[in-house]
């Protein structure tokens, strides 16, 4: 028999032999690769667990067989990155141990939220740092049709109440938000955080809206209105400053409980005396913004007023806020438009937690609400082109939010369309 031909015959035989081993042979899974905390988690044993009731930051080393005098070492450098006695019952922390024999703790990670985390380096050159996971914006869109307050409408979606918030200062003078009206309605774009891709963090804020108040719309567009000071404002689809020299309450989403009224009969006093001032009933603790920027010329307390803030805007304007629990500033500070100065409260002269705003104009105590106010600086004329580019797509996606009967209205002319075009097909396939 041929020598070749045997030797082919036999690597034949192999190579169908090795073959069929390979088949038999599963190929070993490849181990993904898994990174948080800035760490490749594959390189080290990890260990999730969680601060329970009674746990110290000690215990807890302690627990994984680090023992003092290490633990003082440790707490003297991790302190400078966090008071670790604030640890509270229910957050997560990880352990990152070495794979060797002994399984050494090497990293101890602690969240005190859901995006900040500490890192402790447990072993050899001990350090601490403060850090942030990465936060991913997912941009979402609502809408609805009021019919008692525009938070209630969102509670009823399930939709953070901080909506309602923004949206209050967005059309914070355009729109008197204590007196909606059924059948308003609206359509809103913002963005809520997550991290890990998947884990909500919470609401971000607003970026375009639409309020239909009394049947006028009126558009509202974020924009960088000055990129050195990072100033970000809302205008409307012509380029129109929402925001005004004044907002309309120095509170959110309370309610005016008592309107500026010269011959109201006050039961405090038992008598008819004049309300200079406009009250917004609110509960104590609710954070006070000053509704126009200026400088604080008075903060002080009587008997009367209880704790008090006045701030003066300019020559010509000046507002007072009264009975509050706690004044935020002090004389001679400079306040911009929303800025916290105080809480609601009870002291001085008052049967129940509000504030009492007045409004001064050239030295004479006036109603706001009766009275036509300043607006706030209009665009810069250079960046109104920018602007309105700006502005197209925000107002379309808006546009693209239907109401409930919009939508309806525009499924049945879809409807229609395509029973014509279907009548026309047809037709041609007759013809």
């Amino acid at each position: 028999m041929n020598k070749h031909f045997i030797l082919s015959v036999l690597l034949a035989g192999l190579v169908s032999a090795c073959g069929s081993r390979a088949e038999r042979e599963p190929t070993k899974p490849v181990e993904p690769q898994v990174f948080e905390f800035g760490f490749l988690l594959n390189d080290y044993h990890v260990v999730r667990d969680t601060v329970v009731r009674g746990d110290s930051f000690g215990g807890i080393l302690e627990k994984y067989g680090i023992y003092y005098p290490q633990i003082y070492n440790i707490n003297t450098v991790a302190k400078k990155a966090y008071n670790f006695r604030k640890i509270r019952a229910g957050r997560p922390y990880t352990i990152l141990r070495r794979k060797d024999s002994l399984q050494t703790p090497e990293f101890l990670i602690y969240q005190p939220s859901a995006i900040n985390y500490i890192t402790i380096r447990l072993t050899d050159s001990l350090w601490a740092k403060k850090d942030q996971k990465e936060v991913k914006l997912v941009e979402r869109q609502a809408w609805g049709v009021i019919n008692s307050s525009l938070y209630e409408t969102l509670d009823e979606q399930g939709l953070s109440p901080l909506i309602a918030y923004d949206m209050s200062d967005i059309y914070a003078w355009t729109i008197d938000f204590f007196r909606l009206e059924k059948g308003d309605r609206f359509k809103v774009l913002y963005t809520e955080k997550y991290v890990n891709d998947s884990i909500f963090v919470g609401h971000n804020r607003v970026h375009a809206a639409y309020f239909e108040h009394r049947e006028k719309p009126i558009y509202a567009i974020e924009f960088e209105s000055d990129s050195v000071r990072g100033i970000t404002e809302f205008f409307d689809e012509k380029g129109k400053n929402l925001r005004r020299a004044f907002l309309r309450a120095p509170v959110n989403f309370s309610r005016i409980s008592s309107r500026y009224n010269t011959k109201r009969r006050i039961a405090y006093y038992g008598r008819v005396k004049p309300h200079l001032g406009t009250d917004f009933a609110a509960p104590v603790g609710t954070p006070i913004r000053s509704t126009a920027s200026g400088t604080v010329v008075k903060s002080g307390f009587t008997r009367g007023n209880g704790n008090y803030v006045t701030i003066r805007h300019n020559a010509t304007y000046s507002t007072q806020y009264l009975h509050m629990k706690k004044r935020g500033v002090r004389v001679g500070k400079y306040v911009n438009q929303g800025d916290y100065i105080g809480t609601v409260g009870m002291t001085g002269y008052t049967s129940g937690p509000h504030v009492c705003y007045r409004f001064w104009k050239n030295g004479k105590q006036i109603d706001p609400f009766k009275t036509k106010l300043p607006d706030a600086k209009p665009i810069a004329s250079e960046l109104k082109d920018a602007y309105l580019q700006h502005m197209i797509p925000w107002k379309d996606k808006l546009d693209c939010i239907y109401f409930e009967e919009q939508k309806t209205n525009t499924n049945a002319i879809t409807n229609n369309q395509s029973n014509d075009d279907i009548s026309l097909e047809k037709t041609t396939e007759t013809l």
